[in-house]
Protein backbone atom coordinates (compact mmCIF):
# COMPACT_ATOMS: atom_id res chain seq x y z
CA UNK A 1 0.00 0.00 0.00
CA UNK A 2 1.48 3.35 -0.92
CA UNK A 3 1.51 6.29 1.49
CA UNK A 4 -1.01 8.33 -0.48
CA UNK A 5 -3.55 5.50 -0.51
CA UNK A 6 -3.07 4.93 3.22
CA UNK A 7 -3.57 8.65 3.89
CA UNK A 8 -6.80 8.52 1.87
CA UNK A 9 -8.20 5.77 4.06
CA UNK A 10 -7.23 7.65 7.21
CA UNK A 11 -8.86 10.84 5.92
CA UNK A 12 -12.11 8.99 5.21
CA UNK A 13 -12.17 7.76 8.81
CA UNK A 14 -11.73 11.36 9.97
CA UNK A 15 -14.53 12.48 7.63
CA UNK A 16 -16.78 9.66 8.78
CA UNK A 17 -16.38 10.66 12.44
CA UNK A 18 -16.86 14.32 11.57
CA UNK A 19 -20.03 13.48 9.62
CA UNK A 20 -21.58 11.91 12.73
CA UNK A 21 -20.66 14.94 14.83
CA UNK A 22 -22.05 17.37 12.25
CA UNK A 23 -25.29 15.38 12.07
CA UNK A 24 -25.59 15.64 15.85
CA UNK A 25 -24.47 19.25 16.18
CA UNK A 26 -25.75 20.78 12.96
CA UNK A 27 -24.01 23.09 10.50
CA UNK A 28 -23.55 25.71 13.22
CA UNK A 29 -20.93 23.58 14.95
CA UNK A 30 -17.78 25.72 15.11
CA UNK A 31 -14.36 24.61 13.91
CA UNK A 32 -13.00 24.79 17.47
CA UNK A 33 -15.85 22.65 18.83
CA UNK A 34 -15.57 20.14 16.03
CA UNK A 35 -11.78 19.86 16.35
CA UNK A 36 -12.03 19.43 20.10
CA UNK A 37 -14.53 16.59 19.74
CA UNK A 38 -12.19 15.00 17.20
CA UNK A 39 -9.33 15.28 19.73
CA UNK A 40 -7.30 17.43 17.34
CA UNK A 41 -6.08 20.98 17.24
CA UNK A 42 -8.12 23.27 14.95
CA UNK A 43 -5.07 23.74 12.71
CA UNK A 44 -4.46 19.99 12.34
CA UNK A 45 -8.13 19.27 11.73
CA UNK A 46 -8.37 22.01 9.10
CA UNK A 47 -5.24 20.71 7.39
CA UNK A 48 -6.67 17.19 7.11
CA UNK A 49 -9.89 18.53 5.61
CA UNK A 50 -8.01 20.61 3.10
CA UNK A 51 -5.83 17.67 2.08
CA UNK A 52 -8.89 15.49 1.50
CA UNK A 53 -11.12 17.86 -0.52
CA UNK A 54 -9.14 21.07 -1.00
CA UNK A 55 -11.61 23.29 0.87
CA UNK A 56 -11.95 24.50 4.46
CA UNK A 57 -13.88 22.51 7.09
CA UNK A 58 -16.45 25.33 7.27
CA UNK A 59 -17.22 24.97 3.58
CA UNK A 60 -17.13 21.22 3.70
CA UNK A 61 -19.71 21.20 6.49
CA UNK A 62 -22.16 22.69 4.01
CA UNK A 63 -21.82 19.60 1.82
CA UNK A 64 -22.46 17.23 4.70
CA UNK A 65 -25.77 18.74 5.82
CA UNK A 66 -28.89 16.66 5.30
CA UNK A 67 -30.30 18.94 2.61
CA UNK A 68 -27.16 18.67 0.48
CA UNK A 69 -28.81 16.20 -1.88
CA UNK A 70 -31.77 18.52 -2.49
CA UNK A 71 -29.44 21.40 -3.32
CA UNK A 72 -27.49 19.15 -5.66
CA UNK A 73 -30.67 18.06 -7.38
CA UNK A 74 -31.72 21.68 -7.80
CA UNK A 75 -28.37 23.09 -8.93
CA UNK A 76 -26.59 20.17 -10.59
CA UNK A 77 -29.29 17.96 -11.98
CA UNK A 78 -28.08 16.13 -15.09
CA UNK A 79 -30.54 15.32 -17.84
CA UNK A 80 -29.08 12.12 -19.21
CA UNK A 81 -30.32 12.62 -22.76
CA UNK A 82 -28.37 15.87 -22.92
CA UNK A 83 -25.34 14.19 -21.38
CA UNK A 84 -25.40 11.49 -24.04
CA UNK A 85 -25.69 14.09 -26.81
CA UNK A 86 -22.73 15.95 -25.31
CA UNK A 87 -20.62 12.82 -25.60
CA UNK A 88 -20.28 12.20 -21.86
CA UNK A 89 -21.34 8.56 -21.91
CA UNK A 90 -19.54 5.32 -22.47
CA UNK A 91 -15.94 4.85 -23.48
CA UNK A 92 -13.33 6.96 -21.77
CA UNK A 93 -15.69 9.09 -19.63
CA UNK A 94 -14.77 7.64 -16.23
CA UNK A 95 -12.75 10.46 -14.70
CA UNK A 96 -10.56 10.24 -17.82
CA UNK A 97 -9.10 7.06 -16.32
CA UNK A 98 -10.35 4.31 -18.57
CA UNK A 99 -9.28 3.31 -22.02
CA UNK A 100 -12.34 1.18 -22.67
CA UNK A 101 -15.19 -0.69 -21.09
CA UNK A 102 -16.89 -3.83 -22.25
CA UNK A 103 -19.60 -6.13 -21.00
CA UNK A 104 -19.86 -9.89 -20.66
CA UNK A 105 -22.29 -11.46 -23.12
CA UNK A 106 -25.75 -12.38 -21.75
CA UNK A 107 -24.98 -16.06 -22.29
CA UNK A 108 -21.77 -15.87 -20.31
CA UNK A 109 -23.48 -13.91 -17.53
CA UNK A 110 -26.14 -16.61 -17.24
CA UNK A 111 -23.39 -19.10 -16.40
CA UNK A 112 -22.72 -17.31 -13.09
CA UNK A 113 -19.08 -16.61 -13.88
CA UNK A 114 -18.26 -20.20 -14.74
CA UNK A 115 -14.83 -20.38 -16.33
CA UNK A 116 -13.79 -16.95 -15.07
CA UNK A 117 -10.87 -16.30 -12.75
CA UNK A 118 -11.50 -13.17 -10.68
CA UNK A 119 -8.55 -11.66 -8.85
CA UNK A 120 -9.14 -9.65 -5.70
CA UNK A 121 -7.39 -7.51 -3.10
CA UNK A 122 -8.00 -4.91 -0.41
CA UNK A 123 -6.88 -1.29 -0.88
CA UNK A 124 -7.24 1.96 1.02
CA UNK A 125 -9.44 4.56 -0.66
CA UNK A 126 -10.83 8.02 0.11
CA UNK A 127 -13.91 6.20 1.46
CA UNK A 128 -12.34 3.58 3.68
CA UNK A 129 -11.23 0.01 2.89
CA UNK A 130 -12.07 -0.93 -0.70
CA UNK A 131 -12.38 -4.44 -2.11
CA UNK A 132 -11.22 -4.45 -5.73
CA UNK A 133 -11.89 -7.33 -8.11
CA UNK A 134 -10.88 -7.83 -11.72
CA UNK A 135 -10.38 -10.32 -14.52
CA UNK A 136 -7.65 -10.33 -17.15
CA UNK A 137 -9.93 -8.02 -19.14
CA UNK A 138 -10.50 -5.30 -16.55
CA UNK A 139 -12.01 -4.27 -13.23
CA UNK A 140 -15.28 -6.03 -12.49
CA UNK A 141 -15.95 -5.12 -8.86
CA UNK A 142 -15.34 -2.44 -6.24
CA UNK A 143 -17.00 -2.53 -2.84
CA UNK A 144 -16.53 -0.59 0.40
CA UNK A 145 -16.26 -2.05 3.88
CA UNK A 146 -16.32 1.02 6.17
CA UNK A 147 -19.96 0.40 7.11
CA UNK A 148 -20.45 -3.29 6.26
CA UNK A 149 -17.20 -4.87 7.41
CA UNK A 150 -14.68 -6.69 5.22
CA UNK A 151 -16.05 -10.24 5.28
CA UNK A 152 -19.66 -9.25 4.41
CA UNK A 153 -18.33 -7.00 1.62
CA UNK A 154 -16.31 -9.88 0.17
CA UNK A 155 -19.20 -12.33 0.38
CA UNK A 156 -21.48 -9.77 -1.25
CA UNK A 157 -19.29 -9.18 -4.31
CA UNK A 158 -18.13 -12.78 -4.69
CA UNK A 159 -21.73 -13.94 -4.48
CA UNK A 160 -22.53 -12.08 -7.72
CA UNK A 161 -20.54 -14.69 -9.67
CA UNK A 162 -20.96 -17.93 -7.69
CA UNK A 163 -19.25 -20.23 -10.22
CA UNK A 164 -16.14 -18.09 -10.77
CA UNK A 165 -12.75 -18.97 -9.29
CA UNK A 166 -11.44 -16.28 -6.90
CA UNK A 167 -7.73 -15.69 -6.42
CA UNK A 168 -6.23 -13.14 -4.02
CA UNK A 169 -3.68 -11.15 -6.01
CA UNK A 170 -3.52 -7.46 -5.01
CA UNK A 171 -0.25 -6.93 -6.91
CA UNK A 172 -2.00 -7.70 -10.19
CA UNK A 173 -4.79 -5.21 -9.42
CA UNK A 174 -2.73 -2.45 -7.79
CA UNK A 175 -2.18 -0.26 -10.90
CA UNK A 176 -5.91 -0.29 -11.69
CA UNK A 177 -6.88 0.29 -8.05
CA UNK A 178 -4.52 3.24 -7.64
CA UNK A 179 -5.84 4.76 -10.86
CA UNK A 180 -9.43 4.24 -9.71
CA UNK A 181 -8.88 6.27 -6.54
CA UNK A 182 -6.75 9.00 -8.08
CA UNK A 183 -3.46 7.86 -6.59
CA UNK A 184 -1.76 7.46 -9.98
CA UNK A 185 -2.11 8.62 -13.57
CA UNK A 186 -2.44 5.09 -14.92
CA UNK A 187 -5.44 3.96 -16.92
CA UNK A 188 -7.55 0.86 -16.53
CA UNK A 189 -10.31 -1.00 -18.39
CA UNK A 190 -13.67 -2.03 -17.00
CA UNK A 191 -15.23 -5.44 -17.56
CA UNK A 192 -18.93 -5.30 -16.65
CA UNK A 193 -20.52 -8.55 -15.51
CA UNK A 194 -24.29 -8.24 -15.37
CA UNK A 195 -27.63 -8.92 -17.03
CA UNK A 196 -28.42 -6.87 -20.17
CA UNK A 197 -30.91 -4.59 -18.36
CA UNK A 198 -28.43 -3.96 -15.55
CA UNK A 199 -25.69 -3.06 -18.01
CA UNK A 200 -27.98 -0.52 -19.71
CA UNK A 201 -28.54 1.13 -16.33
CA UNK A 202 -24.83 1.11 -15.51
CA UNK A 203 -24.01 2.62 -18.89
CA UNK A 204 -26.48 5.43 -18.16
CA UNK A 205 -24.74 6.07 -14.84
CA UNK A 206 -21.48 6.62 -16.73
CA UNK A 207 -23.06 9.68 -18.36
CA UNK A 208 -23.40 11.58 -15.06
CA UNK A 209 -20.51 14.04 -14.67
CA UNK A 210 -18.61 14.21 -11.40
CA UNK A 211 -20.22 16.71 -9.03
CA UNK A 212 -23.67 16.24 -10.60
CA UNK A 213 -26.64 13.97 -9.88
CA UNK A 214 -29.70 12.52 -11.57
CA UNK A 215 -32.82 10.60 -10.52
CA UNK A 216 -33.91 7.00 -10.91
CA UNK A 217 -36.77 8.14 -13.17
CA UNK A 218 -34.35 10.00 -15.46
CA UNK A 219 -32.25 6.86 -15.78
CA UNK A 220 -35.38 4.89 -16.66
CA UNK A 221 -36.19 7.43 -19.37
CA UNK A 222 -32.62 7.37 -20.70
CA UNK A 223 -32.61 3.59 -21.21
CA UNK A 224 -36.03 3.56 -22.88
CA UNK A 225 -38.02 2.05 -19.98
CA UNK A 226 -39.74 5.06 -18.37
CA UNK A 227 -42.05 2.94 -16.21
CA UNK A 228 -39.29 0.72 -14.85
CA UNK A 229 -38.20 3.05 -12.05
CA UNK A 230 -38.23 0.35 -9.40
CA UNK A 231 -36.26 -2.05 -11.60
CA UNK A 232 -33.77 0.74 -12.31
CA UNK A 233 -33.35 1.31 -8.57
CA UNK A 234 -32.61 -2.39 -8.12
CA UNK A 235 -30.06 -2.36 -10.94
CA UNK A 236 -28.40 0.74 -9.51
CA UNK A 237 -28.10 -1.05 -6.18
CA UNK A 238 -26.56 -4.08 -7.90
CA UNK A 239 -23.82 -2.06 -9.60
CA UNK A 240 -20.68 -4.08 -8.87
CA UNK A 241 -18.13 -1.34 -9.64
CA UNK A 242 -19.07 1.33 -7.12
CA UNK A 243 -17.52 4.80 -7.34
CA UNK A 244 -16.32 4.36 -10.92
CA UNK A 245 -19.80 3.49 -12.17
CA UNK A 246 -21.26 6.31 -10.07
CA UNK A 247 -24.42 4.86 -8.56
CA UNK A 248 -23.94 7.33 -5.68
CA UNK A 249 -25.06 10.10 -8.09
CA UNK A 250 -28.58 8.63 -8.42
CA UNK A 251 -31.12 10.25 -6.07
CA UNK A 252 -34.84 10.09 -5.46
CA UNK A 253 -36.98 12.63 -7.30
CA UNK A 254 -37.77 14.24 -3.92
CA UNK A 255 -34.08 14.98 -3.40
CA UNK A 256 -33.65 12.24 -0.81
CA UNK A 257 -30.46 10.25 -0.97
CA UNK A 258 -32.29 6.98 -1.41
CA UNK A 259 -30.34 3.89 -0.48
CA UNK A 260 -26.73 2.94 -1.01
CA UNK A 261 -25.47 -0.61 -1.08
CA UNK A 262 -22.32 0.11 0.94
CA UNK A 263 -23.98 2.43 3.50
CA UNK A 264 -25.46 5.92 3.28
CA UNK A 265 -22.49 7.56 5.09
CA UNK A 266 -20.27 6.39 2.23
CA UNK A 267 -22.70 7.80 -0.36
CA UNK A 268 -22.88 11.13 1.42
CA UNK A 269 -19.10 11.30 1.70
CA UNK A 270 -18.74 10.55 -2.03
CA UNK A 271 -21.21 13.27 -3.02
CA UNK A 272 -19.59 15.79 -0.69
CA UNK A 273 -16.11 14.86 -1.91
CA UNK A 274 -17.08 15.39 -5.55
CA UNK A 275 -19.14 18.54 -5.00
CA UNK A 276 -16.41 20.20 -2.95
CA UNK A 277 -13.81 19.40 -5.58
CA UNK A 278 -16.06 20.67 -8.35
CA UNK A 279 -16.41 23.99 -6.49
CA UNK A 280 -12.80 24.15 -5.32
Amino acid sequence: MNVQATDQGYHYNVMRRALDLIDAGGPGLSLDDLARQMNMSPAHFQRLFSQWVGVSPKRYQQYLTLDHAKRLLSDRFTTLDAAHEAGLSGTGRLHDLFLRWEAMSPGDFAKGGEGLTIFWGWFDSPFGPALVMGTDRGLCGIGFAAETGEDPAFQDLAGRWPKAAFLEDPARLRPWALAAFGASDDTAPLFLIGAPFQIKVWEALLAIPSGHVTTYSEIAQAIGHPKAVRAVGTAVGRNPVSWLIPCHRALRKSGGLGGYHWGLPVKRAMLAYEAARADG
